[in-house]
């Protein structure tokens, strides 16, 4: 019993008893210190600190990294920001990008930019947005479903890029190019379409990179068993090839190849990894790993990452970085964070400062500030 109390103090307070204090823990759970122990609980929730979990328990990277792939709560976009702030320091992330997510149609702009720019501008050097999920890349999806890429809609679209970075975008995200229904819809767009090849060029005026989300189609295939149809198409279009044609079309426009580690189709191998980085000197690839949905080749193997995955990393070890899709405010369950978090403190220290930090600063800080 004595044991039981002293277990729910520490789980309310977070201070662990030990030494002098463990019998008077164990022996004197009074009023008073029930009354103590809510009042940190409230101390913790208000702040937005989560409570002590043993279901959950916090592993912090054991050297800083950039989460360059993050996800924020529209509706209110500085709480995202405090909670951010609020959970750097326990996952020792010294930086984080926040994204839009991709959708197919922006009937007000409302999530494209300027409620997160900002909410994020009180810290420039913690926080930096892409932007166009919702504008630019409903503007492509609207293209392929009415089959005009003409003149007028090229124009508008560069206008649209270009305001984004004059608002201070850092780069071009969530943009789809073949995405299965779940927090959005479906989503597909040839990757070397009109306006895909446009943004590459913007992109690469202005040094910053495009980041993308599109599941691995080698060739026209059917709707893997464990999707569902619909929402998703029956049949799904062969993307390797025009992924390609976007990444010559303009080699010096950096394209991110989001969602390494969560394949939805079980093509995203370290083989076809391996071939696109040889032939493709600006393409980089983020690392996310979700436990709730680990999907295809995954890179963990019972917690320790496969050995074909880590030679991958070591033979490019300037084109990985972090991008763990994690949303804040967090959600309940596990963390997506913690599971590449998880990944990231078994790599060499020289690796883990690359895909911790170094390949960010090389994507991104190098670009000239707009005029």
């Amino acid at each position: 019993m004595r044991g039981t109390k002293g277990r729910a103090l520490y789980m309310l307070s977070g201070v662990k008893p030990s030494g002098n204090n463990a019998a008077t823990i164990q022996g004197l759970i009074c009023p008073s210190v029930l009354l103590l122990c809510i009042l940190i609980m409230a101390v913790r929730l208000t702040s937005g600190q989560p409570p002590p979990s043993a279901e959950h328990p916090v592993v912090p990277a054991v050297s800083p990294y950039i989460d360059a792939h993050t996800h924020f709560d529209e509706n209110d976009p500085e709480g995202s920001v405090r909670a951010i702030i609020q959970a750097s320091p326990r996952e020792n992330m010294v930086k984080t990008y926040l994204l839009i997510p991709p959708d197919t149609e922006s009937p007000r702009g409302a999530m494209d930019a300027a409620g997160i720019l900002a909410a994020a501008k009180s810290y420039p050097d913690r926080l930096a947005v892409l932007a166009g999920g919702e504008t630019l890349n409903s503007m492509i999806q609207e293209s392929v479903r009415s089959g005009d890429a003409g003149a007028a809609i090229q124009t508008k679209f560069r206008q649209r890029a270009e305001d984004l970075l004059h608002m201070g975008a850092a780069g071009f995200g969530e943009m789809a190019a073949e995405h299965f229904a779940g927090g959005t819809p479906y989503q597909f767009a040839p990757p070397d379409h009109p306006l895909f090849l446009l943004l590459a060029d913007i992109a690469a005026r202005h040094d910053v990179p495009i980041d993308l989300h599109m599941e691995a189609v080698p060739r026209a295939m059917a709707l893997p068993p464990d999707l569902t149809s619909p929402p998703n198409p029956a049949q799904l279009h062969e993307n390797i090839p025009a992924f390609e044609r976007l990444l010559t079309h303009n080699p010096r426009a950096k394209i991110i190849w989001a969602h390494l580690g969560s394949d939805g189709t079980g093509f995203r191998t370290p083989d076809l990894c391996r071939r696109l980085l040889q032939k493709h000197s600006n393409l980089y690839m983020e690392i996310k790993l979700d436990p709730k949905a680990p999907g295809k080749n995954f890179l963990l193997d019972g917690g320790k990452i496969k050995q074909e995955w880590l030679k991958l990393f070591e033979d490019f070890p300037d084109r990985f970085i972090i991008g763990s899709d994690q949303h804040y405010p967090e959600p309940s369950g596990p963390p997506r964070w913690q599971q590449v978090v998880l990944l990231f403190n078994q790599l060499p220290a020289d690796l883990r400062k690359s895909i911790g930090t170094e390949n960010v600063a090389h994507i991104y800080d190098s670009r000239p500030s707009v005029q």
